[in-house]
């Protein structure tokens, strides 16, 4: 089966499940497939946007990570809301940053938010 979507968005789900495999080591499959896509485009044009993506998502990985696991209430409120606006600035981050690589790539799709937290 063939599912085409925008390479941005590729490129996002990659850098993600990169992520995710060297923090858990669970989805190999998935970087496999989402890998396997990429390659088949050059993306020298994005090289130092593709590290800035990551440094993102790391960030943002490592502010949830509490959440995710279920031990928030060993934070305050405080703390959990300014984490929660840190979260919503980097995807703020990520959406200038994913469209910039889509004008670079010659993509057509950007990603826009409208009445929305990271807008």
């Amino acid at each position: 089966m063939l599912v085409s979507f925008p390479i941005v968005e590729l490129i996002d789900r990659l850098v993600i499940s990169k992520i995710k495999l060297e923090k858990s080591n669970i989805n190999q499959a998935e970087f496999d497939y989402y890998n396997t896509q990429a390659n088949k485009f050059d993306l020298t044009k994005i090289n130092s946007q593709l590290l800035e993506l990551e440094q993102i998502h790391n960030s943002i990985w490592n502010l949830e990570s509490d959440l995710k696991n279920g031990v928030e209430y060993q934070h305050s409120l405080e703390e959990i809301g300014r984490r929660a606006i840190a979260i919503r600035d980097l995807n703020n981050q990520r959406i200038k940053l994913k469209n910039e690589m889509a004008e670079l790539l010659g993509c057509s799709v950007r990603e826009i938010k409208k009445d929305h937290l990271s807008e």
